[in-house]
């Protein structure tokens, strides 16, 4: 991703540089002492998340609203993370080491983007239970990947302590009902205090930036996804090219919207969805959902 690529322009006046430094000092404490799950939460739900660009960690309304989303739920005891920004043939995981640097996948931003860390635990042990749960899928690691900003982004605003293991998966596909078939065979990590969290953007279309007059598309596609999240649809959303209005300008591209659908898999009941964020910012959607 390139400053000129994202759909939010990394000079919107309303964006405070600096913001996520004062958010850090002012919620670090509690973000530490966030109770963590326990069996008797029963599962975790499983997340989709607009991720935003770099830039959107100095947005005080975006950080305040991920961070209060995360704290309404129990810690989890670890993460993974499947992110629009990997799209990978055979499935792969990021690098599990401690601290494993980031992968600074975007250009044109800030340089300080670049240096902000977010240096997680150990994840060996979630690795080995991910890939036990894909079967017979070959899994690689790739040591020296570390989670791409997709994943590190949104999770900066959420768990800011970065003290939770945390596993990207690759996207072996993004046919939307294979995303679907991913999602529902990590089912069973929720219920192991492991949060299932699919990283997107509702409406992801560099053309209603340059043009405003194009938002009413986005907005449309929108209220569709929202319709077919709280009806459970599920074969409405995995044939959202030709069922949903404003397909072709809110997702010109499958990548940001098919992790909706690991969601949803990842979901006991897919008519649970609940908007945790549902603003529209420069005509694309940042609604991001929970389902249990």
């Amino acid at each position: 991703m390139t400053a000129a690529d994202s759909p939010m322009s990394p000079l919107n006046p309303h964006v405070a540089a600096g913001a996520y430094d004062d958010h850090l000092a002012r919620v670090l404490p509690q973000a530490r002492e966030q109770r963590p799950w326990s069996p008797s939460d029963g599962p975790l739900p499983s997340l989709f998340v607009s991720h935003g660009a770099p830039f959107t960690l100095d947005d005080p309304q975006w950080i305040g609203e991920l961070f209060a989303w995360a704290q309404s739920m129990p810690k989890p005891r670890a993460i993974v993370v499947v992110s629009a920004h990997w799209e990978q043939a055979s499935a792969a995981i990021s690098g599990t080491a401690a601290g494993t640097p980031l992968y600074y996948d975007f250009s044109g931003f800030h340089p300080r983007y670049k240096t902000l860390p977010y240096a997680t635990p150990d994840a060996t042990d979630l690795a080995r239970r991910l890939t036990g749960l894909l079967g017979r899928t070959p899994v690689h690691e790739f040591t020296d990947r570390g989670l791409d900003h997709g994943a590190f982004i949104p999770l900066m605003a959420m768990y800011p302590a970065a003290d939770i293991p945390v596993v990207q998966l690759s996207m072996p596909s993004l046919n939307p009902r294979a995303l679907l078939e991913l999602g529902t065979r990590l089912r069973p990590l929720r219920a192991e205090g492991i949060l299932v969290l699919g990283s997107g953007f509702m409406t992801h279309s560099f053309a209603v930036f340059r043009r405003p007059e194009l938002a009413a598309h986005t907005a449309a596609f929108d209220e569709w996804a929202v319709d077919a999240l709280t009806r459970g649809d599920v074969d409405v959303l995995t044939d959202y090219r030709a069922k949903a209005p404003g397909a072709a300008i809110a997702h010109p591209t499958a990548e940001h919207f098919v992790p909706l659908l690991l969601t949803v898999g990842a979901a006991d009941d897919p008519g649970s969805a609940v908007s945790a964020i549902d603003r529209m910012v420069m005509g694309n959607s940042t609604r991001s959902v929970q389902l249990t």
